[in-house]
């Protein structure tokens, strides 16, 4: 008898993973106006939502290490759309903001989510159910490390 458990179609990371490739370059597409990247388009909604945040929130927010945001921040910032600054209680902590140009791409994306669904071809029942089931793999993976 055949192991299908084994066969590449079975595997649910693999499909998690390619679409999330998938996924990021309809992304790609849609955030060339706004000359960004998917990793800097993550930091902008997570800006444009809390106005700024230390360097530790956003990479537990985004699940990402100072490794890889430090070096896409000074980038992000060369660009004008960010400012990095040394809190002035603990020069450890790096605060990051916008700038006016950062906040002002937040109207040019207004219309990135609704066209990606479009290209996704998703309802909004869909994208809800895919929205809960994903957050409650997340959330049961992260309960276990």
């Amino acid at each position: 008898m055949e192991n299908n458990q084994l066969k590449l179609e079975n595997q649910i990371c693999f499909k998690i993973y390619s679409a999330e490739r998938e996924i990021t370059k309809l992304y790609r597409n849609l955030l060339e106006e706004l000359d960004v990247t998917y990793p800097q388009y993550l930091v902008l909604l997570v800006l444009w939502e809390e106005k700024s945040v230390t360097v530790k929130e956003l990479g537990q927010k985004l699940f990402l290490d100072s490794g890889t945001l430090s070096p896409m921040l000074k980038r992000m910032e060369g660009n004008n759309l960010i400012d990095r600054r040394r809190s002035l209680e603990d020069e450890r902590t790096v605060i990051i903001s916008l700038t006016k140009k950062g906040e002002d791409l937040k109207n040019k994306a207004q219309c990135i989510p609704s066209k990606l669904l479009e290209n996704l071809s998703l309802d909004m029942k869909e994208l809800k159910s895919l929205n809960q089931t994903l957050s409650s793999i997340l959330n049961r993976i992260q309960q276990k490390i």
